[in-house]
């Protein structure tokens, strides 16, 4: 028992999340430059490449300049295993980055200083919030012109609704910008633009009323640090990390990712403060990550990451016990025994074998086809861990093959890609259509892209008019039949072989669950889960 504990209190999983553009993808990069994983930040092998984020590793991440999928990354620092995974900041991505956070044990959500909180922020902390999920709020971009920190505090509160305290502050900002005061150590960091190493000038004050800091920043810079901070000390309450980790409030942090500056404050404060990996819900109990034997679920499947290889990896939270290589685990799914020969770690795209992974670790699996996401793998038990949802998709669109040649390897590509969440993937049994579902216009491009580039396969996309999916149960089956033979062009099933409806306007529903008490109408597929 005492090795686990040791294993898990070494141990932080958190993921990075934001608005598209707010700077997660460069704050990762700074933090595998802090563990020592990367040398400089946008490191490539020679300066004719445009320089592309160590953790977008698609091709068409690198086109678009946005991260599609997930990275998964883990490096070490001060002792510790951070598992790092970055998510998609865009929202037609949304689904991926709701997976993720069931995966990690806390947050940190980036903020640019100059457009404050976004639509998609709020629907991120929606998802925090539901999950309880302790947060970290990085306030990025000081070094450009933009909102007073005070005004960005009351902002933060009243659109992420969770209470903040800020554990650092800036000194000025924008051109005027002249580095961080870190109130949880008493420390200031000067600011001075470097984009690829890490800012050394650490001053420790004993005291922000000496006169040091005058010559330090300028006296007028110094007054309203000391200003701001008895404001701050009058208006927020004493730092306590109790509520932090029950996700009621939320640590502030002031920087600028590109400058790599103000994260070595909020990372060495993240290592103290942030949660141990968490007990997770299954079907039958809650697993606690000190129990001995092995438990962990798939919350991610990526194919051909490397596209020399066709290879596909499903993503493993180890979640209790010790994962091992070369031993058989119980797939409780199939209810088969499965084992893994090279079970691998991540820096971004390099992969390295790992013998044994504790709670809270992620861990690549090599697939052959047994994983979907969802799954659980166990020593035995029969259990199934509970909260990685399908959401309803927004976008439906036939899928129609351009190269009737090619049609074995546009099936097994479109059954692959969504087997990783991209998309999800409904059959109309009527003539076998494949309607693909999203939750945004740009998942049907990278699908189309990815399609021709690994599959060989060419298709379009034709656009259905469906407001929603619904799946569609009942202990009535003579009903259920009834609805299906009714509703006949717009029943298919998912990959499951689940009845789904596709209701085309939120009337017409609306209409069939006031006509069908009998049936049950789902807009998630969460309720597979709750049944298994």
């Amino acid at each position: 028992m005492g090795i686990i504990q040791d294993e898990i209190a070494k141990r932080r999983t958190f993921a990075i999340i934001s608005h598209p553009d707010a700077g997660k993808t460069t704050l990762t990069e700074k933090f595998l430059l802090f563990g020592g994983a990367i040398q400089t930040a946008g490191a490539v092998k020679n300066n004719k490449i445009t320089k592309t984020a160590t953790s977008d590793f698609m091709e068409i991440e690198r086109q678009r300049g946005i991260s599609v999928a997930t990275s998964v990354m883990a490096f070490h620092y001060r002792g510790r295993l951070i598992n790092l995974l970055d998510t998609p900041g865009h929202r037609d991505f949304a689904e991926d980055t709701y997976r993720t956070l069931t995966a990690v044990d806390s947050v940190i959500l980036v903020i640019d200083c100059v457009k404050g909180v976004e639509a998609q922020t709020e629907r991120l902390m929606e998802v925090c919030r539901m999950r309880k999920t302790p947060v970290i709020i990085f306030i990025n971009k000081m070094d450009l012109e933009g909102q007073d920190p005070f005004d960005l505090l009351d902002e933060l509160e009243e659109k992420l609704k969770i209470q903040v305290r800020p554990l650092s502050w800036p000194i000025s900002g924008g051109h005027t910008f002249k580095g961080v005061y870190s109130i949880y150590d008493s420390q200031l960091r000067l600011f001075n633009p470097d984009k690829t190493r890490i800012a050394k000038e650490v001053v420790a004050i004993e005291d922000i009323q000496s006169e040091e800091l005058d010559e330090l920043v300028t006296p007028e810079h110094a007054n309203q640090l000391r200003e701001d901070i008895d404001l701050i000390e009058g208006v927020y309450e004493t730092w306590d990390a109790s509520p932090y980790l029950e996700g009621d409030l939320a640590p502030v942090f002031f920087g600028s990712a590109v400058n790599n500056f103000g994260i070595q404050e909020m990372l060495d404060t993240f290592i103290d403060i942030a949660p141990d990996p968490r007990p997770r819900p299954a079907d039958v109990r809650d697993v606690h990550p000190e129990e001995e034997p092995f438990t962990g679920f798939i919350f991610k499947i990526h194919a051909n990451i490397d596209p020399r290889h066709r290879d596909r990896i499903a993503f493993l939270r180890v979640c209790s016990g010790k994962f091992a290589r070369n031993t058989f685990f119980h797939h409780t799914r199939l209810n088969k025994k499965i084992k893994f020969s090279n079970p691998a770690t991540f820096l971004a795209q390099d992969k390295s074998v790992v013998e044994e992974a504790w709670p809270g670790d992620v861990v690549g699996l090599y697939d052959t086809g047994n994983f979907k996401i969802g799954d659980t793998l166990t020593e035995g038990e029969t259990l199934q861990f509970r909260g990685i949802p399908s959401f309803s998709p927004e976008i439906f669109k036939e899928l129609v093959n351009l190269d009737p040649m090619k049609s074995k390897q546009l099936e097994k590509g479109i059954q692959q890609l969504t087997d990783e969440g991209v998309a999800q993937l409904f059959i109309r049994e009527l003539g076998n259509r494949r309607i693909v579902g999203t939750v945004g216009e740009l998942q049907f491009e990278v699908i189309q892209y990815r399609l021709e580039h690994e599959y060989g396969a060419k298709c379009e996309f034709q656009p259905k008019r469906y407001y929603k999916a619904c799946w569609i149960l009942s202990e009535n089956q003579e009903k259920l039949e009834e609805f299906k033979r009714i509703k006949g062009t717009d029943m298919v099933v998912d990959k499951d072989k689940n009845d789904v409806f596709l209701a085309p306007s939120k009337f017409l529903l609306d209409m069939e669950i006031a006509n069908f008490p009998e049936l049950e109408f789902h807009f998630t597929s969460e309720f597979k889960t709750a049944q298994a």
